[in-house]
């Protein structure tokens, strides 16, 4: 027998159905019927999150970037998906508010609030107000949809299991069209963008997707049975061949770095080494100011050219003549001189690109000083602090500061091995997260962005695990079903 609410239910499909028909019928646009189908589906998605959150994971190796106006654009589908993902947190948090006290206050997602807060501030006092409130917003949902949506699901165990799993089997499929293509381009470095089009913006956001997904594999290889060894193997393999094909000297890096993290994290070092290499950072950005040194470092407008042959990109990196770098490093003597003069709230967020050019000095200018694809600084940590002031650039380094921590405490407190696996796996990423982060900013991507905010969502749910209960978590990877 049909309850009442079901009654209700089937009586509003009826009835949207209906109006949807006499629209298409009127108008003759097949939007019309395709309207009553996503709200019905969203309705459904928003009664069952964790199909949302899979549909999420599926999405982001395939989203694509679509600009709607010059100054608006949004990334279909995963953009949608994540509004509904922070619609359910919020549903959820109203619903559940007396139960669910205790995975909040949890001090990494205290810093998150900070930064949130922080960020309003710096909106108000924004160069460019409309810009920073889109960014704001957007902020919400990544936050929401990310670290908010996976504390609330994860405490089921399949979940989280299926949700990496779906990720990482839609970026194999990903890699395994964007090798295809690569192959009928001739693997030539001069075609690889156009090799990941349209679902990647260019080779970085494909190869930095990628590369988090190499410690993800070597987790698997802990769990699955045995018999599946020589296909992780092979699979990974693969992996690191299209990591190399992907021409993206900083994927190369952050392989690196995430492979040394996973020693430094077993000698409890992975926080020092961070703090080093922060002090290191600081140090000769000093050193490089006083007396202007850094002037030595400028290019020569002429020879500073784009190579299409990756042989000669490569020579030209370690000549200190590569175009890439050379441009890199104009932006970031812009955005050193902006923090003198907005170190207190920052220029606003999204605003770094309207500001910059009236701090450049041309002995660093570039032939693609113009840019017209209107990227920002490539330095996250520096477009903290010309965007979001000196508060802002802390309180982001505190929250590393803070993941390195937890996640070092928590791999020697638990003797549960998926935890174990859990954390030095978000460990690992996490250090590709600040290589990567250093020589671009896409914290503020889908692409990066999800799986960073994963990563801090998985410490924060291995943290209040492994402190207050026993883990329930199974590590047979075959009860997934």
């Amino acid at each position: 027998m049909i309850s009442i609410s079901n009654k209700f239910f089937i009586c509003f499909c009826s009835i949207l159905f209906f109006i949807a028909a006499g629209c298409y019928a009127y108008w003759q646009q097949i939007y019309f019927l395709a309207a009553p189908l996503i709200l019905l589906g969203s309705i459904f998605l928003i009664q069952h999150p964790q199909y949302l959150f899979y549909l999420l994971m599926l999405a982001i190796p395939w989203s694509v970037e679509l600009r709607l106006t010059p100054n608006l654009g949004t990334d279909l589908p995963d953009e949608p998906l994540m509004l509904l993902g922070a619609l359910c947190v919020i549903i959820y948090l109203v619903y559940q508010r007396n139960t669910t006290k205790p995975a909040w206050l949890h001090p990494l997602i205290a810093i998150l609030v900070l930064q949130f807060l922080w960020t309003i501030i710096t909106v108000i006092a924004s160069t460019d107000v409309v810009v920073s409130v889109k960014y704001l917003l957007a902020k919400g949902w990544y936050l929401l949809a990310f670290v908010a949506l996976p504390i609330a699901l994860f405490k089921e165990d399949k979940i989280l299991k299926r949700s990496i799993v779906l990720l990482i089997c839609s970026m194999m499929i990903a890699m395994a069209v964007t090798l295809i293509r690569q192959n009928i381009n001739g693997w030539t470095f001069e075609k690889v963008n156009d090799s990941v089009h349209p679902f990647f913006r260019n080779h970085v956001n494909y190869s930095t997707l990628l590369v988090f997904m190499v410690p993800v594999q070597i987790a698997f290889l802990k769990f699955f049975p045995s018999k599946y060894a020589k296909m992780l193997y092979c699979l990974l393999l693969i992996t690191v061949i299209a990591i190399y094909f992907s021409y993206a000297r900083g994927a190369w890096l952050a392989l690196i770095a995430g492979m040394m993290a996973y020693w430094l994290l077993k000698r409890r070092l992975l926080l020092f080494s961070f703090l080093f290499f922060l002090c290191l950072i600081i140090t000769s950005v000093f050193w490089l100011k006083s007396n202007n040194r850094f002037i030595k470092f400028s290019n020569d407008y002429k020879s500073t050219i784009f190579h299409s042959n990756f042989k000669e990109h490569l020579i030209a990196t370690y000549q200190l003549k590569d175009l890439s770098n050379a441009e890199r490093i104009y932006r970031w003597v812009a955005a050193v001189r902006m923090i003198k003069d907005n170190w207190q709230t920052g220029s606003g967020p999204s605003t770094f690109y309207h500001q910059y050019k009236s701090y450049t000095l041309p002995a660093f200018k570039t032939y693609v000083s113009d840019n017209r694809e209107q990227s920002t600084v490539h330095n996250y940590f520096l477009l903290m602090l010309t965007e979001q002031g000196l508060m802002g650039g802390l309180l982001f380094i505190v929250l590393i500061i803070a993941l390195f921590w937890y996640a070092q405490k928590i791999y020697f407190r638990t003797n549960e091995k998926f935890w174990k696996v859990a954390v030095s796996t978000a460990a690992s990423v996490l250090v590709m997260q600040c290589i990567i982060n250093f020589l671009s900013d896409m914290i503020e991507t889908d692409k990066a962005g999800s799986v960073f905010y994963l990563c801090v969502a998985v410490i924060v749910i291995a943290d209040n695990k492994t402190k207050k209960e026993p883990s329930n978590f199974s590590t047979d990877v075959q009860s997934i079903s």
